[in-house]
């Protein structure tokens, strides 16, 4: 037996693992033609055809359009203000509750906050990762205006179930698409799944303008509103001849002409990006699933996943050794693996202490809000089991790794396994 390298012995694997990178010649050469014209953006805030993008904007939007199987998509400079922007085209306002997971990147919250709205956290389920149909109705009340649903990692959420509550309650629905460009939902696309959907282009995804989103629906109306929300809303709004002016207040959400260059050639990357994750996951399934203590990611029938993160649920109970400290051996053998994922959202200091906008705590002060709603420890405790004590991910599953890459991995877990009287005696 060798000594595990947390202990001083030799790592597993002492190079770094091969960083994922999707920028070839074709989004060189797609930039340069951008330079080559001079026009960096096409957008104006004025009623004109400008007021919707330039010439590649409009390109990408159509074949995003095509691919997806959607009536409308609308680039924007972030998968943030894509959140914001559905967020107000919902007509979400101060009074109102969103339904939010409380595990995933912040603005799947804040996108309420911006608009006056209180986030209601509904726990997730263990496996996917997701919210649930039966937290989600745990959450209802008279004041739930819309439900956020993040899929989380890259596996989809119930979203059938999920969208037949919102329709008996008429709520809107806001899938969170971040991370599961290539995933599918029984036959359809993760993120085309919602009343809305959310798209993230920013570096570390699947495919990427380096910043950037896409915002898709099939209703006219959102889409209109999504697009005034985009682009100063407020002084086109006369001239569109527009009456409904209910959050409109518009941002600069724009995407510019060179992202949208590198999202054209990226879009057309995704069948060949998307199945290597699928084959590096099935792989690390395949040899991990047998090791006492350790879940391997789970994928429910009728989805393929996105898997933007491989994740593992750690049983401390039958390997005898914390699942952190387990984390850190992995580390120090040189393969990077995280502990949870990110701490569960209610627990920030926002919700702890119900500040966000002004110092007497609005939106949780709003004199027409008499609702409750509860941030404390506790208050969704699978997503704490999960964070503190169970959940760990890694990155490594992408096009630009090897098989000896993966080997290396499951290599480092039998080490561990192995030797695991080392790390019990610590």
């Amino acid at each position: 037996m060798s000594v595990l390298a947390i202990n001083g012995g030799p790592p597993v694997r002492s190079k770094p693992f091969p960083r994922y990178n999707t920028i070839g010649e074709e989004e060189k050469r797609a930039v340069m033609a951008v330079l080559d014209d001079g026009v960096l953006s096409g957008f104006l805030g004025t009623w004109s055809a400008a007021f919707y993008g330039g010439t590649r904007v409009l390109e990408l939007e159509r074949d995003w359009s095509a691919y997806f199987g959607v009536k409308h998509s609308l680039t924007v400079n972030s998968a943030t203000s894509g959140l914001y922007s559905a967020v107000g085209a919902a007509g979400v306002g101060p009074g109102d509750e969103v339904i939010v997971s409380p595990y995933t990147m912040t603005a799947s919250a804040s996108a309420a906050i911006v608009y006056g709205a209180i986030p209601v956290f509904a726990d997730i389920d263990d496996e996917t990762l997701c919210i649930t149909p039966e937290t989600i109705r745990e959450r209802l009340s008279p004041y739930t205006k819309a439900i956020i649903v993040v899929d989380l990692l890259g596996h989809p959420a119930e979203m059938d179930e999920i969208m037949k509550i919102a329709r008996q309650h008429k709520l809107v629905v806001i899938e969170d698409a971040a991370q599961v460009p290539g995933a599918m939902y029984k036959g359809r696309h993760a993120g085309t799944l919602a009343d809305i959907g959310v798209f993230s282009l920013n570096y570390h995804k699947t495919i990427h303008t380096g910043e950037g989103g896409v915002v898709v629906t099939n209703d006219d109306n959102l889409a209109d509103r999504i697009a005034l929300i985009r682009n100063h809303g407020e002084v086109v709004v006369k001239d569109k001849g527009t009456e409904d002016i209910v959050n409109v207040v518009g941002f600069n959400y724009r995407m510019t002409e060179m992202e949208a260059a590198v999202g054209i050639e990226q879009l057309k990357k995704l069948p060949s990006l998307h199945p290597p994750r699928v084959r590096c996951a099935d792989f690390l399934t395949s040899r991990l699933q047998g090791f006492p203590g350790l879940k391997t990611s789970v994928v429910r029938e009728g989805v393929v996943h996105g898997y933007y993160r491989y994740a593992l649920r750690f049983d401390e109970s039958i390997v005898g050794v914390s699942r952190d400290r387990f984390v850190d051996a992995l580390n120090a053998e040189g393969i990077p693996m995280v502990k949870g994922y990110t701490e569960p959202l209610y627990l920030e200091p926002m919700y702890q202490r119900r500040i966000a906008f002004g110092r007497d705590g609005f939106p949780w002060t709003w004199p027409g809000w008499k609702g409750s709603v509860d941030y404390s420890p506790g208050s969704c405790p699978v997503v704490e089991q999960l964070y503190y004590r169970e959940l760990m991910c890694t990155d490594v599953c992408h096009a630009q790794t090897s098989e000896s890459d993966l080997v290396d991995v499951v290599n480092a877990f039998e080490k561990i396994y192995a030797n695991l009287s080392e790390l019990r005696s610590d």
